[in-house]
C-alpha cells in the first residue's frame, strides 16, 4: 500500500537528488535517461514504507542504481545499432567538479567512453565501487546479484578500465591553455598552430547519430584532424555561415571544452584528452542534436561525489 509522504520526505529526496543524478548519469551516459531514473526513484521512494528506511541516502542510491542498470540494458541494442560512434551526452559542469581530479576524471568524456565498453552490470558495479565507494554487499543489493558475482564483476571492470583509460593527464591550467589556443587556431584557420597542439597520432571521434553529417569512423593523424578543424572559419556547417558561428570555452564533463553555436541553436561540443606534455591525443566531437539539449539548456550540473 502506498504510504502518504510528507514535506519532510520530499526534502530528504531533494537533498540527495544531485547524488542520484550523479550515479545515474555515470551509469547511463545520457542526461534524459538519468533524469528519468531519478524520477522513477522518486516514485519508488514515495510508495515505500519510509519509516523502515534507516539510511535514506544509501536506500535511494541503491534504488536509482538498479533503475539505471535496467534502463541501460534496455538501451543496449539501440546503442549497438547507432549510426557512427556512440558518444556520451555532454553536460556543463562547474569549477567544483574540475577542482577535484578524481571527480573530474570519473565524469570525463574519456572515462564515460571507456565505461561504454563494459557490460551493463560491470559498468554499474564499477561506478558504485570505484566512484561512490559502495561496499560489495551494498552493490549486491542494488543490482540484485550475489556478493560473489559483484566481486567478480568489479575485478573484471577494474582491469578493463585500467587497460583502456588515458595514461597521462596534463595539469588543469595547461589543459585550459591548450584548449584556448586550439579554439583560437581553429576559428582563425591556423593549421600550423593546430599541428603544434595535436599529438601526431591524435584521434577525432565524431557523433552525429545519423542526424547531421559527421565522420562515421575515427579520423586519425595530426594533419587530417588539423585540416578538419582549420576549416571551421571558412566552411558553412549545418546551414550556419562561418560569420554566424559562435565558439565559447566552457567546462564540459569536468574539463575544458568548446561549444559551437549558431544564431538559434547549439551546433556541437568538443572535448579533449591530453598527454603528459599537454598535447591533444583524443578529440570527442558531439553534433547529434538529440544529445545537445543539456548544453542548450545552460544548466550547470553538480556531479561531485559525496
Amino acid at each position: 500500500m502506498t504510504q502518504p509522504y510528507s514535506e519532510r520526505d520530499q526534502q530528504v529526496f531533494n537533498q540527495h537528488r544531485n547524488l542520484l543524478f550523479s550515479v545515474a548519469y555515470r551509469i547511463l551516459g545520457t542526461v534524459a535517461d538519468a533524469e528519468d531514473a531519478v524520477q522513477d526513484a522518486w516514485i519508488k521512494w514515495s510508495a515505500a514504507d519510509r519509516s523502515q528506511v534507516a539510511d535514506p541516502k544509501a536506500y535511494l542510491a541503491r534504488i536509482v542504481s538498479n533503475l539505471a542498470l535496467q534502463r541501460l540494458r534496455s538501451t543496449q541494442h539501440q546503442r549497438e545499432t547507432y549510426v557512427g560512434p556512440w558518444l556520451p551526452e555532454p553536460i556543463l559542469t562547474g569549477g567544483d567538479t574540475a577542482d577535484d581530479v578524481t571527480n573530474a576524471e570519473s565524469v570525463s568524456t574519456a572515462m564515460l567512453v571507456v565505461l561504454e565498453t563494459l557490460s551493463p552490470l560491470e559498468r554499474a558495479v564499477f561506478v558504485l565501487k570505484e566512484v561512490f565507494d559502495f561496499s560489495h554487499a551494498e552493490i549486491a543489493e542494488a543490482v540484485e546479484r550475489s556478493e560473489t558475482a559483484v566481486r567478480q564483476a568489479a575485478h573484471r571492470a577494474r582491469e578493463h578500465v585500467r587497460a583502456r583509460r588515458p595514461r597521462f593527464t596534463a595539469d588543469r591550467s595547461r589543459q585550459r591553455d591548450v584548449t584556448e589556443r586550439f579554439l583560437a587556431a581553429a576559428t582563425g584557420g591556423d593549421i600550423n598552430t593546430l599541428m603544434e597542439l595535436l599529438s601526431p597520432d591524435v584521434t577525432l571521434w565524431t557523433d552525429g547519430g545519423g542526424k547531421v553529417r559527421q565522420a562515421l569512423r575515427p579520423v586519425v593523424g595530426a594533419q587530417t584532424v588539423a585540416a578538419w578543424f582549420g576549416a571551421i572559419g571558412e566552411v558553412t556547417y549545418q546551414g550556419v555561415e562561418p560569420a554566424d558561428m559562435n565558439a565559447a570555452l566552457v567546462e564540459i564533463n569536468g574539463g575544458p571544452g568548446v561549444v559551437f553555436s549558431g544564431p538559434d541553436r547549439v551546433i556541437a561540443t568538443v572535448t579533449f584528452d591530453f598527454d603528459a606534455e599537454g598535447r591533444i591525443t583524443t578529440i570527442h566531437n558531439i553534433a547529434n542534436p538529440d544529445k545537445l539539449q543539456a548544453i542548450a539548456d545552460g544548466t550547470t550540473r553538480d556531479v561531485r561525489t559525496p
